[in-house]
């Protein structure tokens, strides 16, 4: 279970003539995911969506609050005085040593993450990029590539093992970031507009690939998105944020059962809402009850 508490982001700015500035990207975002679902924060750009993720994922550290999985908290906040300074330092200086010698490589969280620009290697092949993942989580050698061509198969790259990622389309190569993230088996997957780079007949493809994946696995999944169809299509919980600062609005539990059309009645009504109450933080004008 991901629970992020009260989480708030604050980046400082020094301004050309070093006056001091700032900007709370998010400001206290509370929200829990519950084990095996599928969760979309979905709202307007800029209103601090990925980095809300980024916190979940142990990217960034929240300036005020906390995020735990399974219990865990992910990063400490980080100190906002030099007195916390101080204290942080005197409190790391010999463990964060002792800790990356005894656990080089072994994550402290069960997370995969996908981005929006096909993070994968370039300079290695699909295979490779599998594999490489799974040596990193600790997979026997003789277990690799069986792992891996288990799942380019899912996604259909098996036929594309030994291309690199600049020979396929781009659709192909977000597949191979997900069958990587699925390959090492996470609790967790976090992705950030994962399917925006692509055609709109590629990415409807892709996230029918992604439902049959999902379905085999009890994976949890927060998914960044500003395409509101798509967050219908795919989550048990659509969460709506304000901007400046980003702040949790509305929260809209999808009681649609699988598999869904996307032509759905109740889709297209939530779908209808949704447009209006971000319209409506726009243009503070909407033809809905808000």
């Amino acid at each position: 279970m991901i629970e992020a508490r009260n989480l708030t982001k604050f980046f400082s700015i020094v301004n050309e003539d070093n006056t001091a500035d700032g900007i709370t990207a998010v400001l206290s975002a509370s929200l829990t995911v519950e084990d095996g679902k599928f969760v979309s924060l979905l709202g307007p750009s800029g209103c601090g969506k990925s980095t809300f993720l980024e916190m979940l994922g142990g990217l960034q550290a929240p300036t005020e609050g906390a995020v735990y999985i399974d219990g865990v908290q992910v990063l400490e906040t980080l100190p906002a005085t030099r007195k916390e300074a101080i204290k942080y330092a005197r409190k790391h200086w010999f463990l964060s040593p002792l800790a990356n010698s005894l656990f080089k490589n072994k994550p402290k969280h069960d997370i995969a993450m996908i981005f929006q620009d096909y993070a994968v290697f370039p300079w290695m092949t699909v295979l490779k990029n599998v594999t490489f993942a799974l040596k990193l989580r600790g997979v026997a050698r003789d277990q690799r590539e069986s792992i891996a061509l288990a799942y380019l198969k899912k996604v259909g790259l098996d036929h594309a093992l030994t291309k690199y990622p600049s020979q396929l389309s781009g659709g192909m190569r977000q597949r191979l970031a997900l069958a990587r993230a699925l390959a090492v088996k996470p609790k967790v997957i976090l992705m950030d507009e994962p399917f925006a780079a692509v055609d709109a007949l590629t990415r409807e493809r892709l996230q029918d690939e992604l439902v049959d994946l999902i379905a085999e696995t009890d994976v949890t999944i927060v998914m960044v998105t500003h395409d509101i169809p798509e967050a219908l299509y795919l989550s048990d919980e659509v969460v709506v944020w304000s901007a400046n600062p980003g702040t949790i609005r509305n929260r809209f539990t999808i009681d649609v059962p699988r598999p869904r059309r996307r032509q759905d009645a109740k889709l297209l009504e939530l779908n209808d809402r949704i447009e209006a109450l971000l319209k409506y933080d726009i243009t503070h004008e909407s033809e809905y009850s808000i």
